[in-house]
């Protein structure tokens, strides 16, 4: 039986959670952002799930026999004892008896689950894979999140995705499992019938059920590198893998061999290092990809407060695995002039009607840069093709905007989509505007005029949603400069020492003569409609709260907030003085 009193109820979308008011189990705020967006995802990926499904169902009905009924519920014949709802839950998530209730109770039997399985899944058509192999019928995707904690995630999928089938809650940590099974019979029939939590290992976990879930959520405290090998195992072809990093100053380039080792790349530290840590992190997930003759397809990559989330389908293909060496590249950066150079680890020829794999060319730059004579550092390899795919961003936008009120974080996220939908899909990293005025000491031109300069020079460019001063362009870097070197013409700059990179590159006439009239295109789409895309944080110390079952103290302020910190200690000192008391009146008592 647990007690409500020593509870408090935690409301976010449609699902509400029980918090030990001591904390004892882990909920952070700050991740609503990453729920809703991850929610929006979903939302899109059963849309894009059925429609493909309903296009390629008429060309492969004839070839596809009809599935039985033994092999269309075997995937759901496991010992799963905690999904059906209890009698005294009502639909819409209120549980009866006072205050007083058997939320640690089992919500049913294993026979029960095998049935409510049977059911879930028995809806749909008979289709076949694009190889011509039989596929059973198009079921509700069935969900796993490996790292569930409380569980909010997955009663969130339940309740608010339309659609959704059976989602799996995976966590090592029993206290973690058993509030998950609290909140599950928590919020109502719905949860209990759709939503069950196991204590194992997550690795073990996925690796033991290859191919069994439409999509994998990997939210882990940190770096989800020691995950991904299962996880790509666990997809289904055509299914989606949602994974969180958290690790950033590892992946920005704070620790370089750290990285090296968890992710098999190496981090630059220039100003497109939160972007470089996307390219990192997919290029991870590629490479645990194709130790199994699979590869992905990212639909969304985000950097959002201080983590990194991408969103990529997996599919299966032995043939569609060798473009890989395509769309990975080394970086060369100047440490100079912060110049960065792309080199393509492969490439293809066409020869005789078949292609050819062959090693990139190179070097791609010299031993010092033709800019300013100082020596490159080299990166990566990071994944140089496209992150995000448009079409979705701009379905998951209008998505998000129709169901307005279902999003808690709405501005946030509409926001970051907003961003996303006009980034240049096809330019790796950015400039910073900025970083180039730095490395000249000369004044700033407004984004407006220099992005004027760049499209009447014939190049397109645009912002990224990683950093409000960044700037995506396929102009080259001799472009760039020269576009500098007219500028500073015309707004000059003090005389700097000879051996500065500033005065190297400006010590060049310019090739090319920059017109900085206004361009009718300098603003982007929500620029022009004044439509916010960088919003502040919604409240002071807003970010990665401590670790679950990590003792709090006066060194986490900066985390927490001073106020939170002296609620916490100030209640472990009652809590103290009340231990001690009681052991001096036993002590009385025997004495």
């Amino acid at each position: 039986m647990a007690d409500l009193s020593e509870f408090k109820i935690v409301k976010e979308g449609e699902a509400e959670i029980l918090m030990h008011k001591q904390n004892e189990v882990f909920y952070n705020k700050a991740q609503v952002n990453n729920r809703d967006m991850s929610i929006a995802v979903l939302r899109t990926f059963i849309s894009k799930r059925k429609e493909e499904h309903e296009a390629n169902s008429p060309k492969k009905a004839k070839r596809a026999p009809k599935v039985s009924e033994s092999d269309a519920s075997e995937p759901a014949k496991e010992d799963v004892p905690h999904a059906s709802p209890p009698e005294d839950c009502r639909d819409n998530g209120e549980c009866e008896d006072g205050n007083r209730m058997a939320l640690d109770e089992p919500c049913n039997t294993a026979e029960e689950q095998v049935k409510s399985s049977e059911e879930c899944n028995g809806a749909g058509e008979s289709m076949s894979n694009a190889d011509g192999k039989v596929q059973r019928e198009l079921k509700p995707p069935r969900v796993l999140e490996a790292l569930s904690a409380s569980g909010l995630r997955a009663l969130r999928y339940a309740r608010e995705v339309e659609g959704i089938g059976q989602v799996v809650a995976l966590d090592n940590d029993q206290a973690s499992v058993d509030a998950c099974r609290r909140n599950i019979k928590f919020n109502g029939s719905v949860a209990c019938s759709k939503v069950e939590s196991h204590l194992a290992d997550a690795r073990v976990y996925m690796l033991t059920h290859p191919k069994e879930f439409d999509v994998v959520d990997l939210d882990p405290y940190g770096s989800p590198s020691v995950f991904l090998d299962s996880a790509v195992q666990s997809v289904a072809d055509g299914g989606m893998l949602m994974c969180t990093a958290t690790d950033m100053a590892v992946l920005c380039g704070g620790n370089g061999e750290v990285c090296y080792s968890k992710y098999g790349s190496y981090p630059l530290r220039g100003k497109y290092c939160h972007e470089m840590a996307l390219r990192i992190l997919l290029a991870s997930i590629e490479s645990h990809a194709n130790r199994y003759k699979r590869y992905i397809v990212p639909v969304l990559s985000v950097q959002i407060d201080f983590y990194v989330r991408v969103f990529v389908r997996i599919y299966t293909s032995a043939s569609a695995m060798k473009n890989t060496p395509l769309k990975l590249s080394y970086v060369y950066q100047c440490t100079g002039c912060d110049s960065f150079h792309l080199q393509p680890i492969g490439r293809t020829i066409a020869k005789n009607n078949s292609v050819r794999y062959l090693p990139g060319y190179g070097p791609v730059v010299p031993q010092e840069c033709t800019y300013c004579g100082k020596k490159f550092n080299m990166g990566g390899p990071i994944w140089s093709a496209p992150i995000h795919d448009q079409e979705w961003v701009t379905s998951m936008l209008a998505d998000v905007k129709s169901m307005k009120s279902s999003y808690p974080a709405y501005d946030r996220i509409s926001a970051l989509l907003t961003t996303i939908s006009e980034e240049l899909p096809d330019v790796p990293l950015f400039l910073s505007l900025h970083n180039l005025c730095a490395t000249l000491k000369c004044t700033s031109p407004s984004a407006v005029i220099f992005r004027s300069a760049v499209i009447n020079a014939g190049y397109r460019i645009s912002g990224t949603h990683v950093n409000p001063l960044g700037l995506k362009s396929d102009a080259p870097m001799d472009v760039i400069w020269d576009i500098m070197r007219c500028w500073v013409k015309n707004h000059p700059v003090k005389a700097q020492p000879a051996d500065q990179a500033g005065t190297v590159i400006l010590a060049k006439e310019p090739v090319l003569q920059a017109n900085f009239a206004r361009a009718v295109a300098s603003l982007s789409k929500a620029q022009a409609k004044k439509v916010a895309r960088f919003l502040p944080n919604p409240e002071k110390h807003w970010g990665p709260k401590v670790r679950a079952g990590r003792q709090i103290t006066s060194k986490h302020v900066s985390l927490l907030g001073e106020a939170a910190i002296n609620g916490v200690l100030n209640q472990e000192d009652n809590e103290e003085s009340k231990t001690k008391k009681q052991k001096v009146e036993e002590n009385n008592i025997t004495t």
